[in-house]
């Protein structure tokens, strides 16, 4: 359905029905421009005999408008108003790759809503960056395009069309096995918002530093990476939990940047067993 949010319409799913004694999971997708709500759908709609399970394509991606700004305060603002329309006064707050920076970041500014967090191959900062780019230019699955690699790090896409040029170019370095005929199934598959990619990778990403703001989070948090992951290294998920006070790290050995989709039995289950010990047993 669309829902408008703080004068956005927003593409919003909610898996689970609308029983007021389930608790409410948010899951932010990663990749602002080109995520959708299917990535946590996957990842985390399988939790909706638990939780009502709620999914959207955020400000800027997707299916949903494209009103700006497109900062991370108006990200999590968004987060906390779509909590309030789901009638609910705290949350499990779910996200990957980026959304795991606006996970992070609703959990700091909001400690008293958050019953547990749970991050999937993310980031405490932007240092990242370089080692991604490193990693990027070690690959033996690609021939590195300097050009398009820097300016999708960078956020200086041209126009749509680049944007899926550019990304077809680096998708390869996502999986831990490479399957070179889904390929273009995946690239096909998104729809494309350039100026929202740019904003978080030119603007967004040359402050985000959460590490500060780790130690006051207060509730139980998962921190789950793939071992191949090439953007947000193992290193990125070592900081976040050892910073977070009450934190699991599972690394998940036989994945690259997303775990739910290559080894999807191991982590329904982590992901599972965590909420029921740590968030439905209290």
């Amino acid at each position: 359905m669309i829902v408008e949010i703080n004068g956005n319409p927003l593409d919003v799913e909610v898996l689970g029905g609308d029983d007021p004694g389930k608790p409410l999971l948010i899951a932010h997708h990663g990749a602002p421009g080109l995520g959708s709500r299917n990535e946590p759908t996957a990842a985390f709609g399988h939790l909706s005999d638990l939780c009502r399970v709620l999914v959207f394509d955020a400000r800027g991606s997707g299916k949903s408008g494209d009103v700006p700004p497109f900062t991370h305060e108006q990200w999590v603002a968004d987060i906390d108003a779509l909590r309030a329309w789901a009638g609910a006064e705290s949350l499990v707050m779910a996200g990957g790759s980026y959304g795991g920076f606006l996970a992070m970041e609703y959990a700091i500014a909001h400690p008293d809503r958050v019953l547990a967090l749970v991050l999937r191959d993310t980031a405490p900062d932007h240092s990242h960056e370089e080692a991604a780019m490193a990693n990027a230019r070690a690959s033996s699955r690609i021939e590195v395009d300097e050009d398009k690699l820097a300016r999708i790090m960078e956020g200086r896409i041209r126009d749509n069309d680049d944007f899926r040029d550019c990304w077809a170019s680096i998708l390869p370095l996502y999986d831990h096995e490479y399957d070179p005929a889904s390929i273009q199934a995946r690239v096909d598959s998104v729809d494309y918002h350039y100026a929202t990619h740019n904003f978080a990778f030119s603007v967004n990403q040359l402050t985000y530093d959460v590490k500060p703001g780790l130690p006051s989070v207060t509730c139980p948090a998962l921190v789950t990476v793939g071992r191949s992951d090439w953007i947000t290294p193992v290193e990125c998920s070592e900081t976040i939990a050892s910073l977070i006070p009450d934190s699991q790290l599972v690394v998940f050995e036989k994945s690259g940047h997303s775990p739910p989709m290559e080894e999807p039995e191991r982590f329904r289950q982590v992901v599972r067993d965590f909420l029921v010990s740590r968030v439905l047993a209290r």
